[in-house]
């Protein structure tokens, strides 16, 4: 493909503004939390659009559209089933706690609730993960420049990774925050034509449904049994592995998208952050996946367009839907905008996991175990160098993302075992004060051996059964469900059990951290519009409607 110099332009003015965010921003970075914490003075409006952005990354948008073409609308799940409710369930109930304890990170919140084992165990095991999920945005772009623009796989890694690098370690989380607004609008003004043009050149929504399969064009419908469905899962290991495990386990507990909620300015705002984020949220599936069915409708229509094969000659490359749609319908100019989407797209998830994970090693694993009280200019200096190592270490995870032919595949996997048993850990913490902190501690390592065991002893699409094989599933999909859904059973019990022997905190210890010892922030002084709980309702009855729409 050969960009023109509007194209050119564009993709530079956007670098432009991107670094120049980070140098205006450096000026107001002080001190640790300056940097790490954005100060907790970050307007609402901000924090909801930076909320959705920091989930919005190359994994997303190239890995939604991916998983369009591979399992059709029953992707949408993943946001009206696997996103909206649990969003709703940390605004109402869950940042209250957050926010109330002053935990600077989710761990530092399970030291307070439970112990520094729990907090240490958790605070490794998220820093790996947004290294991992931080290196699979970066394989996604570097893979985009290798084979859109013929540019060196390596070089692409490197270039990419040190414009991040320079933005965040210049402004902090703020440089970050602000940069995730700008990317989303980016985004949705990069795409968005590509999806009308799409559905327009198939004649409407009609032409879309009639020139792919039909287990393709509806949520429900197909999910009596697994192997009547592309996604191959059930209607229970939907609900129960990506509606409850995994949408809980993620929205509700991972720092990356929770910190964008604690940096608000005041109790209310925390709140309504995951709240408002909700509404932009539930319309992204109209943006992100269906690319995806109009490649798949294209290709059926026989109109000159193919979906990329891997090197094997005979699978799809299900990562390059979007961009060899993009360069199918997109004009020299258009081009540079959807490109530029791309890239914003990559920055926004990139840059959210690097900035959570330098606040989690420099709070929760290098003062907390290694160096303690020294000054707030030494700490300030050590979440710079975390931002250094975290670009490096998620250069060499980006390799390991080659081995996915859809990277939506990979990072299920990923959750399923960090953030599946974690949140059995919160759940019981918030809502049961029994719940011990050597139950937890323990019940998150037998959780995560749980996943693994589960991983090693099944199959799916030739992974996995690195043990044996003694179960073989239709779909890499219904094996993530699977292992998320052994994790957080396996975390529960041992925790529940453990925690009948072992002896809770007292009473006075668990103020503010414990559901029935907190007092419930007051709402009925707020407009109808502001209170959480109003709010929560609307969204969910909205998500009902689009549910019963493509049913």
């Amino acid at each position: 493909m050969h960009l023109g110099f509007a194209d050119y332009f564009i993709i530079c003015l956007y670098f432009f503004f991107v670094l120049g965010i980070g140098v205006l921003i450096k000026k107001k970075v002080k001190t640790s939390n300056d940097f790490l914490m954005s100060g907790r003075s970050i307007p609402l409006w901000i924090t909801s659009l930076a909320f959705i952005s920091a989930n919005l990354g190359a994994q997303e948008v190239i890995g939604m559209a991916a998983s369009g073409a591979k399992y059709g609308i029953m992707t949408s799940h993943f946001y009206w089933l696997g996103a909206i409710p649990a969003m709703v369930f940390l605004g109402v109930f869950m940042m209250p706690f957050y926010y109330g304890s002053k935990a600077r990170s989710v761990p530092e919140y399970l030291a307070m609730r439970y112990d520094e084992k729990t907090r240490g165990f958790n605070a490794i095991t998220f820093a790996v993960m947004t290294i991992f999920s931080s290196g699979i945005s970066l394989y996604a772009l570097a893979m985009l420049f290798e084979i859109i623009l013929g540019w060196n796989f390596e070089f692409s890694i490197f270039l990419a990774s040190g414009i991040v690098l320079i933005y965040t370690f210049l402004g902090g989380l703020t440089s970050a925050v602000y940069n995730e607004v700008l990317q989303f609008f980016l985004i949705v003004l990069g795409i968005a034509p590509l999806v009308y043009i799409g559905i327009h050149h198939l004649g409407g929504w009609e032409g879309v449904v009639k020139n792919i399969p039909q287990p393709m064009a509806h949520a429900w419908k197909y999910m009596g049994s697994a192997k009547d469905n592309p996604m191959g899962v059930d209607v229970w290991s939907m609900a129960a592995g990506l509606g409850f495990v995994l949408s809980f386990g993620y929205w509700c507990t991972d720092f990356l998208v929770v910190q964008r909620a604690m940096v608000a300015r005041n109790m209310s705002a925390a709140q309504r952050t995951p709240l408002i984020a909700t509404f932009p949220k539930m319309l992204m599936p109209f943006i992100v996946i269906l690319p995806g069915l109009i490649a798949v409708a294209l290709m059926a229509k026989g109109v000159g367009y193919t979906l990329p094969m891997k090197p094997d000659g005979v699978t799809p490359n299900y990562d390059m839907t979007l961009p060899s749609l993009l360069m199918h319908y997109y004009p020299t100019g258009l081009l540079g905008v959807g490109l530029t989407a791309l890239f914003a797209s990559f920055m926004s998830g990139m840059a959210g996991n690097v900035t959570a994970f330098n606040t989690v090693f420099t709070y929760d694993i290098y003062q907390s175990y290694f160096v303690k009280g020294r000054g707030d200019k030494h700490y300030l200096n050590v979440g710079k160098m975390a931002t250094i190592f975290g670009i490096i270490a998620s250069i060499a995870t980006a390799y390991l993302a080659k081995s996915f032919n859809n990277i939506m595949d990979f990072l299920q996997l990923v959750f399923g075992f960090v953030n599946a048993p974690l949140f059995a850990t919160f759940f019981l913490g918030m809502f049961w004060k029994k719940t011990t902190g050597h139950a937890a501690f323990f019940g998150l390592l037998g959780g995560t051996a749980a996943a693994a065991l589960t991983h090693g002893l099944t199959l799916a699409e030739g992974k996995g059964a690195w043990i044996a094989n003694i179960h073989e599933f239709h779909s890499t999909m219904g094996q993530n469900f699977m292992i998320a859904i052994v994790a957080f059973c396996t975390c529960f019990v041992l925790t529940w059990l453990i925690s009948l022997f072992t002896r809770p905190k007292a009473e006075t210890a668990l103020a503010g951290l414990v559901y029935s010892l907190t007092p419930r922030p007051e709402s009925g002084h707020l407009p109808w519009y502001k209170r959480p709980v109003v709010l929560g309702i609307i969204v969910l009855l909205l998500t009902l409607a689009l549910n019963l729409i493509f049913m």
